[in-house]
C-alpha cells in the first residue's frame, strides 16, 4: 500500500551552495579594471622622451665646424671671451653641493640619504659608461682641436645628471631647488662653448645623456630599507679638535 504525505520542513535539509570566495579581494570596490595605459603615458616614455629629443638633435647637428655648430661658435666668440676652465670643472658638482646643503638644512627629500647615494652612484655609472662609449665611437674633433672626444660633452652630462637628481628629490617641496640646479647645469654647458671646448651639438646631447642617466637610475632603483631607512638620522656638523684643527663630525642614529 502506497502512502503519500507531506514532508515536515525540519526533515528536509537542503545544503546551500557554497559561495566562491577565491576572488573576494580582487576588486573590493566593484570597479571594472581599466585597460593597459598607452605607451606615451608610461613611466618609461616620460623618462626617455625629453632626453631622446636632446640626444637626437645633438646627433643630427654633430657636423663639426658646419651648420648650426659654426653659427653658434661664431656668435659665442663675438659675445664672450674665454673664461678660466676651473669654473666649468668646479660647477659640475655644485648641484650635489646644493643637494647636501638642502638636506642638512632639514628639508626632507623624496628618498632617504642612503638610497639617494645609491641612486647617485647608479646614475654616475650609467652616465660615464654611455658618454665615454659614444665619445670614442663618434670620434668628433673639439672646436679647439685638442682631441677627438668632443661628442657628447661629459661636463654637461655630469652637471645635468646632478641637477636632475636635485629636481627629483626636492620637487615636492619646491620647484626652485630644481630651477637653481638646472641653472647651474646650463651655465656649465655655456662655459664649455665659451672656452671653445665643445660644439653646440655636444652640450645639447650631453644634457640629454645626463638627464637620461638620472631617470634610468630612478626607474631601476628599489628602496631596500623603505621610506624611513637607517640612513634617515645621518648628520654632519663642523667640529674643532683639541689642537685647534678644524674638522667634520659624522653622527648616525639607527631608526627604531
Amino acid at each position: 500500500m502506497l502512502l503519500l504525505g507531506a514532508i515536515h520542513p525540519a526533515q528536509a535539509q537542503i545544503k546551500p551552495t557554497p559561495t566562491d570566495t577565491t576572488k573576494k579581494y580582487a576588486n573590493p570596490a566593484g570597479v571594472s579594471s581599466p585597460g593597459s595605459k598607452p605607451f606615451f603615458k608610461s613611466k618609461l616614455f616620460k623618462a626617455v622622451a625629453i632626453p631622446a629629443v636632446l640626444i637626437t638633435y645633438g646627433a643630427i647637428t654633430a657636423q663639426g665646424d658646419a651648420g648650426v655648430n659654426r653659427d653658434a661658435r661664431t656668435f659665442v666668440q663675438k659675445q664672450f671671451r674665454p673664461v678660466s676652465t676651473t669654473l666649468d670643472n668646479t660647477f659640475i658638482f655644485l648641484p650635489y653641493l646644493e643637494l647636501g646643503a638642502v638636506a642638512l638644512a632639514g628639508v626632507e627629500s623624496r628618498n632617504d640619504r642612503i638610497n639617494t647615494l645609491l641612486i647617485i652612484a647608479k646614475g654616475e655609472a650609467i652616465m660615464l659608461a654611455s658618454t665615454f662609449a659614444v665619445k670614442y665611437l663618434a670620434n668628433e674633433t673639439r672646436p679647439n682641436g685638442a682631441d677627438n672626444l668632443s661628442f657628447p660633452s661629459g661636463h654637461t652630462a655630469q652637471a645635468f645628471l646632478a641637477a636632475s637628481i636635485v629636481h627629483t628629490e626636492f620637487r615636492d617641496k619646491s620647484q626652485w631647488y630644481g630651477i637653481g640646479a638646472y641653472t647651474i647645469a646650463t651655465s656649465v654647458a655655456a662655459l664649455r662653448m665659451i672656452n671653445d671646448k665643445h660644439w653646440q651639438s655636444d652640450v645639447v646631447a650631453g644634457a640629454g645623456f645626463g638627464i637620461l642617466s638620472a631617470h634610468l637610475a630612478y626607474l631601476s632603483h628599489r628602496n631596500r630599507w623603505g621610506r624611513k631607512s637607517i640612513g634617515r638620522d645621518i648628520g654632519m656638523s663642523p667640529a674643532y679638535f683639541g689642537n685647534g684643527t678644524p674638522g667634520m663630525t659624522l653622527s648616525w642614529r639607527p631608526s627604531k
